[in-house]
């Protein structure tokens, strides 16, 4: 029989490993997905850390995903950037997925900011659209909360109503409308990857309630919620799937969509977290 992992310890330790390397703590953090982790180039960077380095961090293993800890100042915010986040397709469990997002807790982040690279199924969405996600829907085969519970780290049945904080949802769609900006909102959904979508999924996922479908995002929102962490998240819509404009898409093809609407993006981001005083 194996020995069940202690994740308060590993948590702790990583946190002590992180506090004595950096120093200085963030309030808020980013985590970049496929293609938008250029975002780093808009921070006065003061400390790198690769995940190699971390005590008990995975490792990101895919093509676009830098995999290192950024901390530096945003605009006039002090923030940490993950550069290359973790999936469940590359084999790691959901709470290894999702320890990053425990151990940012640890060392005192109140707000995430999550962006990912999806396929769009609304008809009225266009490739490079940046979609606000106002909701999720989990379809991983798995789920992040699943076992022993630690109350230290957030109740047993947390609550997913504001899974993605309203009011962060309302000042980004007041800072494009300012910028004439062109933003959607939508549902995303969450699915273990790491093959795209065939047509008759992309209809499925329409038809409950999706407008776009991606391989990450949610276990780590779902983690960022149980432990009381603010978030907000946004896809570029890197591929169509809605009925009867189905486009073949190849991961190459998501980086280069992804890329072009990395500018954006990061500007919009960067003026939330600039425009809220205690983030």
């Amino acid at each position: 029989m194996t020995q069940e992992i202690n994740w308060l310890e590993r948590i702790n330790e990583t946190a002590a490993f992180i506090k004595e390397r950096v120093g200085k703590m963030p309030k808020t953090a980013i985590i970049l997905g496929t293609g938008l982790g250029n975002l780093v180039e808009h921070i006065d960077i003061e400390t790198i850390v690769p995940y190699e380095e971390i005590p008990n961090f995975p490792v990101s293993t895919v093509e676009g995903h830098s995999g290192r800890l950024i901390f530096g100042n945003l605009g006039n915010k002090y923030v940490m950037a993950m550069q290359g986040r973790f999936h469940y397709y590359e084999g790691y469990t959901m709470k290894e997925n999702t320890f990053p997002v425990r151990v940012m807790k640890a060392i005192g982040v109140k707000t995430l900011f999550v962006s990912n690279a999806a396929g769009g199924m609304n008809p009225n969405f266009k490739i490079g659209d940046l979609m606000i996600i106002t909701d999720h829907i989990n379809l991983f085969p798995d789920h992040p909360l699943r076992g022993k519970n630690y109350s230290e780290l957030g109740p047993r049945f947390p609550g997913m109503v504001d899974a993605y904080s309203p009011r962060l949802i309302a000042k980004c769609r007041e800072i494009a409308k300012a910028n004439d900006i062109r933003v959607v909102d939508g549902v995303y959904v969450g699915t273990q990857g790491p093959t795209f979508e065939t047509p008759a999924e992309y209809r499925y996922f329409w038809r409950i309630g999706g407008d776009a479908v991606g391989m990450s995002t949610v276990p780590e929102v779902i983690v960022a919620n149980h432990t009381g962490i603010e978030v907000f998240g946004m896809s570029v819509i890197t591929d169509i799937g809605a009925e009867g404009v189905v486009e073949e898409a190849s991961h190459e093809e998501v980086q280069k969509a992804a890329a072009k609407a990395e500018p954006i993006m990061s500007f919009l981001i960067k003026e939330i977290i600039n425009q809220f005083e205690e983030l």
